[in-house]
Parts: structure tokens; sequence; C-alpha cells
């Protein structure tokens, strides 16, 4: 055999390994979202405070919640539409909350009265500093939660970290690492999670 003949036979081959490389790594898009690590399955849904579509899910998902609690591991991930004012100020007041071990209940009161705050064109602080209050946390803690740069750049991570995931819009979905497509109703959040556990 030549060596001009040698040489393309270790080109194509090297081609090979990489182009079947590829295509093992881009079969599906299992990548990502984060697994839960312990054998249950992982709903991780990127939202926006201030999005109507993220607080028409929200009480499908409490109840896929109490119905599946401890076979399915939910995780909440922030992603701020820019578009929306008061929506990364929303997910940083979130965080607060968290830090006084209010988060989901900080999340319900958002959801609850969104139509009264999202959508104004001015910042809000006010009435989350208002939350806040109703929700009996210190209330300084808060304030100063609200001007933390590090929960703000907490948010604005998993904002980038959505993005490179694919997502585009809110609310987006990933049932045990897999983009959920589809109308995020009750029913459908139900199928996908009973496909992901049999």
């Amino acid at each position: 055999m030549s060596k001009n003949a040698r040489l393309s036979l270790v080109i194509v081959a090297v081609v090979a390994v990489v182009v079947a490389g590829f295509l093992l790594f881009s079969r599906n898009d299992t990548t990502a979202a984060p697994r839960s690590g312990d054998g249950k399955v992982s709903v991780v849904e990127y939202l926006d405070m201030e999005c109507p579509s993220c607080r028409a899910a929200y009480a499908g998902v409490e109840k896929l919640k109490a119905e599946y609690g401890g076979r399915v591991t939910f995780v909440v991930k922030h992603f701020p539409i820019p578009s929306h004012r008061n929506g990364e100020l929303a997910a940083v007041a979130v965080e607060a909350a968290g830090a006084q071990g209010k988060r989901d209940e900080m999340i319900k009161l958002m959801f609850e009265s969104q139509q009264e705050w999202g959508g104004q064109p001015t910042s809000q602080r006010a009435v989350f500093v208002g939350f806040a209050q109703r929700l009996g946390l210190d209330q300084a803690k808060f304030e100063a939660g609200l001007d933390d740069s590090a929960l703000r750049e907490r948010v604005l991570a998993e904002r980038t970290e959505g993005a490179k995931a694919g997502v585009q819009g809110t609310p987006t979905f990933f049932v045990d690492g897999t983009k959920f497509s589809g109308a995020p109703t009750y029913a459908n959040l139900k199928a996908a999670i009973e496909r992901a556990l049999s």
C-alpha cells in the first residue's frame, strides 16, 4: 500500500471517529438541565415572575408537586425577560425571601398578585417590600437582599444558564433533563412526568 493510500485511510478513520463522537453527544437534549442525581425524576422550570404564562402554569405545577412530592424533584430557576420592567427585581425579591426561609411563599404571593404589579412601567420595589411585611420577614434584611449584588448575579447566572440550554421564553420546563415541548398544562406535564417515571 502506498504512503498516500495509508494517509488517506488514517484521515478517513479520524473523520469517522469525530463524526461518531458528534452524533453520540448530540443525539438528544438530555444535557440541557440537571438531573436530580438521586434516582428520582427532576422537573426544572425556568420562569419569570412577571410572565402571565408562568402565572397560568403555577397552579398546575403546585398540584403536580403535591402529587409527586416523593418521586419527583421540582426546581425553580429564574429567567427574567429583559422587556419586563420588574421581572429581575421580582426574582431578586424571591431570593431575598428565600434567605429567610420564605421562597415558596414569596413566589405564591407574587403570582397571586401579579395582575396588580406586573406590566407596570415603574419600579415595584415598594410593593415587594409590602409582600415581605405580609410574610413576616425581617424588613432590614429583606431590603438589604434587594440591593445585594450577589443575589442579582445569581438570578442573571440562571438566566444565562437557561439561554445556553435553549430557553427562549417562559415558562420553559425540562423533565429529567429533556426540554419539554407543548403547552405547559397540568395534563401535558403530568404525561411527561409519567413517561420519565416509567
